[in-house]
């Protein structure tokens, strides 16, 4: 993968725990670019390497803007981000990848809580540009939560934007949005977020009787899979090499694979960014991903997840 030298151009505080950050090109020259719901890696001088979803107007490349929340159980990466980067201090990130894109529709309703605000943000932003009708729904906990207010607050032509605090009774709970109530496959729902508010808001239009095809989300964390697949050793061969190797129960494919010195494209090691997809040539796959729908799940060929997703037939041979 190759690596891109930042510098941490600015930095400030944005509600009461996130922090707004603004990387450029140590060399001055403008960054690759990227698309409303892209997302890059960046790899923190404490060797850990977090994906932040891009945020402001895609259409600016001379920076890249991130939004990070200070997470109480934080794996290491935020913690960092809050507690020790500075101004001034140089990190490496990737080039920008999408696995939420916008799709063509009429119309659009954005769901954004907490720091889920950071991606559907820039989608406002694409959709203004494109002079496509769009409502927006931002949900936190109080107004002090709120991230990206002077972005929010501009006077948009093309949509609207409603900030609902949970303290004053406008949870999604409470009350749905109206949009909801009328399905229709030209009116795409984005949605971004904590685990529980986009099941509950997918269950809430499933429902209502809205198709998948028209539901999009991102997660910040992985999803638990159920999975009815043999938990035994399975084993994983190489298209490319006719290398066969035995993958046991407590190790992933990736990592079986790298300690026989194979090349795998890791990013996010949770099945959330769909760096590791793999083509499958043949063999039954247990996705455990949350990065795939269900529908790309079933297509043919289909794609496995090295980092997290196991086979279901005792032998998988993958494109590699």
């Amino acid at each position: 993968m190759e690596k891109i030298d930042v510098i941490v151009d600015s930095m400030s505080r944005q509600g009461t725990h996130n922090i707004a950050i603004t990387l450029m090109q140590t060399n001055g020259e403008p960054l690759p670019q990227w698309e409303a719901g892209a997302h890059i890696d960046v790899f923190l001088p404490n060797k850990i390497c977090r994906q932040y979803s891009l945020t402001g107007n895609p259409q600016q490349t001379q920076f890249y803007t991130l939004c990070v929340k200070k997470e109480p159980q934080s794996r290491g990466g935020s913690r960092y981000i809050h507690q020790q980067l500075r101004v001034g201090d140089t990190l490496q990130i990737s080039a920008p990848r999408n696995v939420f894109k916008l799709q063509d529709a009429e119309r659009y309703t954005l769901l954004g809580a907490g720091i889920g605000i950071t991606p559907i943000l820039a989608m406002t932003e694409t959709l203004e540009q494109q002079r496509k009708a769009f409502t927006l729904f931002y949900y936190v906990q109080t107004k002090q939560d709120v991230a990206l207010l002077h972005y929010l607050s501009k006077q948009f032509i093309y949509g609207t934007c409603e900030i609902l605090c949970d303290d004053e009774g406008h949870s999604i709970i409470s009350q749905l949005p109206d949009a909801f109530n009328v399905p229709h496959q030209q009116h795409h729902v984005y949605m971004c977020g904590p685990a529980g508010f986009m099941n509950y808001c997918e269950e809430q239009l499933t429902r209502l009787g809205w198709h998948e095809s028209c539901i999009y989300k991102e997660a910040f964390a992985p999803v638990v899979v159920a999975s009815d697949a043999p938990t035994d050793c399975f084993q994983v061969k190489l298209k490319s090499t006719g290398q066969v190797f035995d993958v046991p129960q407590d190790k992933t494919i990736a990592t079986v694979l790298i300690e026989n010195d194979i090349a795998v494209p890791l990013s996010c090691e949770m099945g959330m960014c769909g760096a590791c997809l793999t083509e499958v040539c043949s063999g039954e796959v247990d996705h455990q991903d949350t990065v795939q729908s269900e529908q790309e799940k079933q297509a043919m060929p289909q794609h496995i997840a090295l980092c997290c997703s196991r086979a279901k037939s005792s032998l998988i041979e993958i494109n590699l």
